[in-house]
């Protein structure tokens, strides 16, 4: 194969093809599975006095379980910001909600069974 640059652009081209587009894939399909570990309105947290893990905590003293969904969200009750969180214990599945301002427990009850 000739080393003018003709030849020379292609297999960079083709090299690039082979390791940079796979990379560039890995790097989106991590990026996306990062976002996977955040939290719907974490652009409220902020205006938060009770931070994400104090309130997890909070949550699982109140109901221990499996956290299956959690969000910071503006609300009715309390100081209207409030962490809600789903929590798994068996087949039943409590919303507890804590009060994002203050600690205290604003919700805890039985949104009802896990289907089969």
């Amino acid at each position: 194969m000739p080393l003018n640059g003709r030849s020379v652009h292609f297999s960079y081209i083709r090299i690039c093809n082979r390791l940079l587009i796979p990379a560039g894939v890995c790097g989106v399909l991590l990026t996306g599975a990062a976002m996977g570990l955040t939290y719907t309105g974490e652009g409220l947290a902020k205006d938060a006095q009770v931070t994400l893990a104090e309130a997890r905590a909070i949550a699982l003293k109140a109901f221990p379980g499996k956290i299956t969904d959690e969000e910071l969200e503006k609300e009715k009750g309390g100081s209207g910001l409030r962490y809600s969180f789903d929590i798994e214990k068996g087949r039943v599945i409590h919303e507890v909600g804590v009060d994002a301002k203050t600690g205290r427990v604003i919700e805890n009850s039985a949104e009802g069974s896990r289907a089969d």
